[in-house]
């Protein structure tokens, strides 16, 4: 397993043992999380360990022409059930995102370090952010890296607080990426939701080739 130093290099994603761990350490800086983003690596990490660094082979992605919507979907769609915006209160969705109640976790991989650099990230126009609303009330969101220049969306997390709040401002998200020509949304790994909105599997290589 390679150990990265402060300002070292990521070694090639070929190298990522076969869960898909590249490298431990490092640093959380802005650049080299752009870096990582632009060679299909992502941090993952829970307080309890160091800096973990990710490229899955296969990668769950999304094409946005692929997006399935479900009849229900469409129905509160129709009835515009909820109100969307984009980097209305980023802040407020990363910390939701990291204090939601998750099956099968018993806690978050949103650190503060993790939090912070985020957040300097959306100062940097990379990170962006989806508020689903009912009135006045944040009831659901995601947030997530946007490469504009290589037309690809990294997906990061997402929360909800009422039933398909997020699944709501996702669908409003990959319709606007569509519009603005995005070839591809990266879902980093396979689930069962994810799966259900369209989303499929391709391996790393293919993947890697979008980025280029």
């Amino acid at each position: 397993m390679h150990i990265l130093k402060r300002h070292e290099h990521f070694p090639p994603v070929e190298y990522a043992h076969e869960d898909g761990l590249l490298a431990i350490g490092g640093d959380l800086s802005l650049q080299r999380l752009k870096s990582a983003y632009e060679q299909g690596i992502f941090p993952w990490y829970d307080a309890s360990q160091p800096i973990l660094w990710w490229s899955p082979d296969p990668r769950m992605v999304l094409f946005p022409e692929n997006l399935k919507i479900s009849k229900s979907m469409k129905q509160l769609l129709k009835k515009n059930a909820f109100q969307v915006s984009f980097n209305k209160d980023f802040t407020t969705v990363i910390n939701n995102c990291a204090s939601i109640k998750r099956k099968g976790q018993n806690g978050t991989w949103l650190t503060k370090e993790m939090k912070d650099a985020y957040r300097g990230l959306h100062q940097m126009g990379l990170a962006i952010s989806v508020e689903v609303w009912s009135e006045e009330e944040l009831v659901g969101g995601l947030y997530g890296i946007y490469l504009r220049e290589k037309k690809i969306f990294c997906g990061e997390s997402m929360f909800t607080k009422v039933s398909n709040a997020s699944k709501y401002g996702f669908i409003h998200l990959v319709k606007a990426l569509r519009k603005d020509g995005v070839k591809l949304i990266d879902c980093q790994v396979y689930t069962k939701h994810l799966e259900s909105l369209g989303a499929e599997e391709i391996s790393r290589s293919e993947f890697l080739d979008y980025l280029k």
